[in-house]
C-alpha cells in the first residue's frame, strides 16, 4: 500500500493513527462482551475504520455527519464519551435513546452526528434537507453522509442524488463498497463497473478512494470539502474497501471465499498504516503499547460506568409523554373583520401569513412555485418569497420528506404539499418510520407539516381521490388535522405549523371551492384536539370530519324531526373523545360517517371508546358509515354508489327509530 504524506505534519499521522486505533480495539472488547451475552447484537466495521476516520477528520465539528453501523470511528472521531456510546449499546440510561433504540440508531445535535434507521435509504434525503438548511443560511458548509453499496439499489439513494444535483446541495454522499450486502455479492446487487458511474447520470462529479489507506481517504475528502465549501455542490465518494466479519456477528462469513479473506487481510488500514509509520520513524514500538494500554484502560474504566448503571425503567405516564415534543400552544385570537373566500383561499391565507411569521420556513412539493401547484394554492408565492423558499421538486416523494426532516434537524420548519394524497405512499416509509419516531427515539423533532389534498366526489377515480387518514392515524407521533370548513382550515394550519410536531394536513379537495365561509383576515390559531359542536340536539349524536360534515348536515335538514348533536372532529390525533362522549351521555345514540372505507378507519375506533366509557349510556348499538370497501371508481354512478351519503341518510333513520 502506498502512502503519500504530502504536507501532513507528524502531530496529523499520529493522531490518524490514534483515531483509527481506538474504534478497532472498542470492537475487538465488543466482541469478546458479545460472546460473553453482556451486549445484544454487533455490526462490524473492523477493515473499514480509515473511512470513517479520515472523512470525519475531514469535516469542522459543527458540520453534519450522517454514519451508518460500521462507522464507529466518526463516533469516537468526534469525541463522544465512550460510557455513553457503551451505555448505548446497553440500553442505559446514559445513552442516547433511554434504551428505546439500539446500537448506532440515534443523533445528537451535540455531536452534530444523525443516526441511521433501519430503512436505510431515507438517511441520504435527510442529508440533503440539513445541507440545504445550510445553503439557505449561506454558512458554507458540507454534510456527509454514508451508505453501502447494498443500499444504493434502494430508491430513496436515486432520490437524493437526483435532488442534490438539481439543488446544488454541498453533500458528500460516501459509498463504503465492502463487497457484501449481507451475504449478497455485489456482482448480484449491481451491474455497472462502479457505483459512481452513476453520477454521471446525475450531473455530479464523483471519485474512487482506496477506503483502506487512511491518508488518501482524509487528503482527498478534505481537498473535497474545501472545494465543496467555497462551490457547493454533491460530490459521490466510492471507498472500495471490505467487511472482514459478518453483516451482523450472527450471520458469519461462510458466504465469503477464503482467498478473497485473505487478499483484503493483506490491506488491513490499521496494521499497513502502523507498518508505515514505524519505517518513516514516526512511531516507534513502545509508543505503541504505550497508546494501546491507554486505549484498553479508557474502554476498560467507561465500561465499568456503563455497566455500574442500572438497567432501565420507566413508565407509562413518561413513555407516552416522550412520543411527541411538548408543545406550548399559543392562541392567538380571530379579529371581526371577515372576508367570504372559499377553502382553498383560507388554505393559501394561512399558508402565507405563516410563511410571514417565519422566515425560515420553506414550502416544497411538485409544481408549486411559478405554476402555483395544482390546486393554484401557493400562486403568487414566488414573487413574495421567492424560489429558495417556494421550492419545485423533482418528483420525488420519498426524498422530499426525508428533506423536510433534515431541514428540521438543522433547526428549520417545512411545509411538504403532496400533489394529491394518494402519492403519499411513494413517501410513507419517511412519514410512519422517520418523522413518527424520531422525537421518542432520540429527542430530535420533525417540524414537517405534510400537505394532503384528498377525498372522492371529484371523478378523479382510484389514483387521485383516496382519504386515507388512517393510515396515519394509528401511527404514534404523527399528528392528522381534517378541516371542514374554510375558518377552521386556516386556523388549524397555521397551528400545525406552529407544532414542532410532524402533522397530517388533509385538505378535501371537494371542499376547496365548493365552500364559503366568514374568515377573519389576520392570523390566528384554533387548537389541536378540540371538537366542534356545530348543532346541539337531544335525538341522537353525529359524528364526522371532512365532506362527510356537510353531508351529515345535508341530511338533517331534510329531517327537521330529527333533533341531533352534530360533532365535526377537525383532528383527528389528537382526537377530541371527550366531547364525543358527553354528547352520547346525552342522546344515548351515536352514528360515525366517515368517507374513508370503513374496515379499520377512525369511525371504528371511536366505536369502541364509545362502547367501553359510555355503554351504560346507550339506547342503541353504535353506527358506523363508510364507503364501499372498493378502490375509489371513476364513473359519476359508481362513485356516488361508492361514496356512503346515500347509506347514512338510511343508518340515521334507522338509528333515530330504534
Amino acid at each position: 500500500m502506498r502512502y503519500h504524506i504530502g504536507d501532513l505534519t507528524q502531530e496529523k499521522l499520529l493522531e490518524l493513527y490514534k483515531e483509527m486505533l481506538k474504534p478497532r480495539m472498542i470492537e475487538e472488547k465488543m466482541l469478546v462482551l458479545l460472546r460473553q451475552g453482556k451486549i445484544s447484537k454487533w455490526f462490524s466495521g473492523i477493515g473499514q475504520e480509515a473511512i470513517s476516520v479520515g472523512v470525519t477528520q475531514a469535516l469542522k465539528p459543527e458540520e453534519y455527519i450522517l454514519p451508518m453501523h460500521r462507522n464507529l470511528g466518526v463516533f469516537t472521531s468526534r469525541k463522544v464519551p465512550l460510557n455513553r456510546l457503551f451505555s448505548q449499546w446497553q440500553g442505559k440510561k446514559s445513552g442516547f435513546t433511554n434504551g428505546r433504540d439500539r446500537s448506532f440508531h440515534f443523533g445528537t445535535q451535540e455531536y452534530k452526528i444523525v443516526g441511521m434507521i433501519s430503512h436505510l435509504g431515507p438517511q441520504l434525503g435527510v442529508a440533503d434537507g440539513i445541507a440545504l438548511a445550510d445553503m439557505l443560511r449561506r454558512k458554507r458548509r458540507v454534510t456527509a453522509v454514508f451508505t453501502g453499496e447494498g443500499a444504493t439499489s434502494e430508491g430513496d439513494f436515486h432520490e437524493a442524488l437526483n435532488v442534490a444535483s438539481v439543488w446544488n446541495l454541498p453533500v458528500l454522499f460516501c459509498i463504503e463498497n465492502n463487497g457484501y450486502g449481507l451475504s449478497t455479492p455485489t456482482k448480484e446487487q449491481y451491474n455497472c463497473k462502479d457505483l459512481v458511474d452513476r453520477a454521471k447520470g446525475y450531473g455530479m462529479e464523483s471519485r474512487i478512494i482506496d477506503g483502506n489507506n487512511i491518508l488518501e481517504v482524509y487528503s482527498k475528502v478534505n481537498e473535497l470539502c474545501k472545494a465543496i465549501r467555497k462551490r457547493p455542490r454533491p460530490i459521490l465518494l466510492e471507498f472500495k474497501t471490505f467487511r472482514m466479519r459478518g453483516h451482523e456477528e450472527a450471520s458469519g462469513t461462510k458466504y465469503v471465499p477464503e482467498k478473497l479473506m485473505k487478499k483484503w487481510a493483506k490491506k488491513d488500514p490499521i496494521s499497513n498504516f502502523e507498518t508505515f509509520l514505524l519505517e518513516q520513524g514516526v512511531l516507534g514500538g513502545a509508543q505503541i503499547e504505550a497508546e494501546k494500554e491507554k486505549i484498553s484502560d479508557e474502554i476498560n474504566d467507561n465500561l465499568k460506568l456503563a455497566f455500574d448503571e442500572p438497567q432501565m425503567e420507566s413508565t407509562e405516564i413518561k413513555e407516552l409523554g416522550n412520543v411527541y415534543q411538548e408543545f406550548d400552544y399559543k392562541h392567538f385570537e380571530k379579529n371581526v373583520d371577515t372576508k367570504n373566500i372559499r377553502f382553498v383561499d383560507a388554505v393559501s391565507e394561512g399558508l402565507e401569513q405563516s410563511m410571514d411569521r417565519y422566515n425560515e420556513l420553506i414550502i416544497m412539493g411538485q409544481d408549486i412555485a411559478d405554476y402555483g401547484g395544482v390546486f393554484k394554492i401557493t400562486e403568487g408565492f414566488t414573487e413574495k418569497f421567492g424560489k429558495k423558499r417556494v421550492r419545485n421538486t423533482p418528483i420525488c416523494e420519498s426524498a422530499i420528506v426525508s428533506a423536510a426532516m433534515g431541514l428540521s434537524i438543522n433547526g428549520m420548519k417545512a411545509i411538504l404539499e403532496m400533489q394529491f394524497a394518494d402519492f403519499v405512499s411513494s413517501g410513507f416509509n419517511p412519514i410512519v418510520n422517520y418523522l413518527a419516531k424520531v422525537h421518542y427515539r432520540w429527542g430530535q423533532n420533525a417540524d414537517v407539516v405534510v400537505r394532503m389534498p384528498c377525498g372522492a366526489g371529484v371523478g378523479a377515480g382510484p389514483f387521485h381521490s383516496q382519504t386515507n387518514e388512517a393510515w396515519f392515524t394509528k401511527t404514534p407521533g404523527l399528528k392528522v388535522a381534517y378541516p371542514a370548513f374554510p375558518s377552521d382550515a386556516k386556523g388549524l394550519l397555521n397551528t400545525a405549523i406552529n407544532d414542532p410536531n410532524p402533522v397530517l394536513f388533509f385538505e378535501h379537495k371537494g371542499l376547496y371551492r365548493s365552500v364559503y365561509e366568514d374568515v377573519p383576515t389576520n392570523y390566528y390559531t384554533l387548537p389541536f384536539g378540540k371538537a366542534n359542536v356545530l348543532r346541539k340536539g337531544n335525538a341522537l349524536t353525529v359524528a364526522s370530519y371532512g365532506a362527510g360534515v356537510h353531508w351529515a348536515i345535508e341530511i338533517l335538514e331534510k329531517h327537521p324531526e330529527i333533533d341531533a348533536d352534530v360533532i365535526d372532529l377537525r383532528t383527528l390525533q389528537p382526537l377530541d373523545v371527550d366531547t364525543v362522549f358527553a354528547s352520547v351521555r346525552k342522546t344515548s345514540k351515536l352514528i360515525i360517517l366517515q368517507e374513508d372505507t370503513l374496515f379499520g378507519g377512525i369511525a371504528s375506533d371511536i366505536s369502541a371508546m364509545v362502547m367501553e366509557q359510555c355503554f351504560e349510556h346507550l339506547d342503541a348499538p353504535v353506527k358506523r358509515v363508510g364507503s364501499l370497501e372498493t378502490p375509489v371508481p371513476f364513473a359519476k354512478k359508481l362513485e356516488e354508489n361508492y361514496l356512503p351519503k346515500q347509506r347514512f341518510e338510511a343508518a340515521l333513520l334507522e338509528l333515530y327509530a330504534y
